[in-house]
């Protein structure tokens, strides 16, 4: 029997900001734990760097899942309003 290895295709998310950059990454982490506490908040602390300007930046995004709830909610309304406003040519006639 052989087993086929199928990985699931990677889904963007919301895009990734930039809260702050620290020189230190204990600083980073501090500003990360702090960020942290916020409810539907993905944080992150991403070293970046070239040759003379290196920095751990720390990033937030809202979290994928709550994104895609909201997304779904305001589609959901979208079809009420077309469906009531569908009815009510219809009522005209």
């Amino acid at each position: 029997m052989i087993s086929e290895n199928i990985e699931a295709a990677h889904v963007e998310g919301p895009p990734w900001k930039i809260v702050g950059r620290f020189p230190t990454f204990n600083e980073a982490d501090q500003k990360r734990l702090e960020l942290a506490m916020e409810e539907d908040l993905q944080v992150k602390v991403h070293w970046q760097g070239s040759f003379n300007n290196r920095y751990f930046a720390v990033k937030t995004r809202t979290d994928p899942a709550a994104t895609l709830e909201e997304d779904r909610r305001l589609q959901r309304e979208q079809k009420k309003r077309r469906k009531a406003k569908l009815s009510k040519k219809r009522r005209k006639k």
